[in-house]
């Protein structure tokens, strides 16, 4: 039996197990004052539910994950006359070929098919193994559950004390997986400044990585061209997202009638979920033609795939960022402020310009600050439209190259990272790690501090 079949059993089990500890409680209960039970009837039933389901999974998941690693372990101590050799590429190409000689191939040799044999008869004792454990885990469980069941047993107590046990572990999952990213790229990254030194990497103003797998020449591997790209292509972002975003938030939030409110504001935030990669043929389909041609209205030689050719669409994109966070931290502002500022004698203009937008300040400016992170971590659309040029300049109309850019360059194709060729794009991701992380920081630091508290 597989893991899949077996799963959806024991799930069947431990809905059956709830309904009988509902039952059984509800039974035990009818004979005792309210001040004599505990715990409700679901109480009691959740809880054998758990000491079903519980052991069960747990089996089913250790035995699952170890499963493969002591076969291949046995077949390997089996059978090491079939490996080609003593790399770990060979046991898996060995695995690979007798999985596929259990399955029915052919063409293979007596000590193949040996092989291949005692590695079904290995997977079939091993599902036995499984149904079984599981189903002991399971059993024993339920009947540890249900002995302890009665009117006065704190079956609350030890519901709650697992569910708070399962968020600690959920919340411990996102922690603990930020920390293994971090230290991933930590560690991969100092073995790239094992052979550039940090100031070269940090202070270069070139880039130019080298694949040559001999001497003692690496290329050049400047940060300051990528860096200053992604700077630029960001800013030219924000300077479309920001004027367009906030209108259109000022307007959603103090002009457009509640009709028409409900019906746009959808619609925008439908630009957040189309992928990024629609964008990226979308600047290098219509977008860098447009500029193209409109720079030769203007006599201006504009390069299709360009710095504002990016800059431009990207922004187009984060305008969902900064229109829905503007407009929701603007509806937060007190209704009682506008009625003062328009009792006083202020138009709705002047009411908007110096009372609303004052006290939404701070978390407007934390918005701008999120959706610049946003856009310094875009990767489709500068593959695409920004041309892919780290050259150290400030025209626009040229091309450029980004952080991202250069990891997905730098990882593309065979890479065995043992050299600074492939080692580069950790030390970039964690330069861009960096980044996003203190204007995140920075954005709730200005929320924090300036935040205006209303009754």
């Amino acid at each position: 039996m597989n893991s899949t079949m077996l799963a959806i059993i024991l799930l069947a089990v431990t809905a059956l197990a709830y309904q009988f500890g509902l039952l059984r409680s509800t039974r035990q209960g009818r004979s005792l004052t309210r001040e004599q039970i505990h715990s409700r009837p679901v109480y009691h039933a959740a809880w054998l539910a758990i000491c079903c389901g519980a052991p069960g999974l747990l089996v089913l998941l250790l035995w699952s994950a170890l499963e493969p690693l002591l076969i291949r372990n046995w077949l390997l101590a089996s059978w090491p006359d079939l490996l080609s050799g003593p790399t770990e590429t060979a046991s898996v190409i060995l695995m690979r070929r007798l999985q596929e000689l259990a399955g029915g191939a052919d063409n293979a040799s007596a000590l193949e098919l040996a092989a291949a044999q005692q590695l079904s008869q290995l997977q079939t004792w091993a599902a036995l193994g499984k149904t079984a454990l599981v189903a002991l885990a399971s059993a024993g469980g339920l009947i540890w559950a249900a002995r302890r069941m009665n009117a006065t047993f704190k079956a609350r107590h030890q519901v709650e004390r697992v569910v708070r046990a399962l968020l600690l572990s959920c919340s411990a999952v996102a922690v603990l997986t930020t920390l293994g990213i971090v230290l991933s790229m930590v560690s991969e990254a100092f073995n790239f400044f094992s052979f550039i030194r940090p100031s070269e990497f940090f202070f270069g103003t070139r880039w130019n990585p080298s694949f040559s797998s001999t001497g003692n020449t690496h290329g050049a591997y400047g940060l300051l061209p990528l860096l200053w790209g992604t700077l630029m292509v960001s800013l030219i972002a924000m300077l479309v997202a920001i004027p367009l975003g906030l209108m259109t938030a000022i307007y959603m939030a103090e002009y457009a009638p509640v009709w028409f409110r409900d019906m746009a504001k959808p619609v925008i935030e439908i630009l957040a979920g189309i992928p990024t990669i629609v964008y990226g043929i979308f600047a290098l389909m219509a977008v860098g033609p447009f500029l193209v041609a409109a720079g030769e209205l203007f006599g201006i030689q504009v390069r299709a795939t360009s710095a504002l050719t990016a800059g431009v669409v990207m922004g187009l994109m984060i305008i969902p960022f900064v229109s829905s966070l503007s407009d929701d931290i603007i509806t937060r502002v007190p209704q009682a402020l506008r009625d003062g500022a328009l009792g006083l004698g202020a138009t709705r203009s002047e009411c908007i310009r110096q009372v609303v937008l004052p006290a939404a300040l701070p978390g407007i400016v934390g918005a701008f600050l999120l959706a610049f992170s946003r856009a310094i971590g875009e990767t489709m659309i500068v593959v695409l439209a920004a041309g892919n040029s780290p050259q150290l300049h400030a025209n626009p109309l040229e091309a450029i190259s980004t952080v991202t850019v250069s990891i997905i360059n730098q990882l593309t194709g065979d890479t065995d990272f043992a050299g600074p060729q492939s080692l580069v794009a950790f030390a970039l991701g964690l330069t861009l790690f960096v980044i996003t992380l203190a204007l995140n920081v920075i954005a709730l630091y200005v929320v924090r501090k300036y935040r205006e508290h209303y009754e």
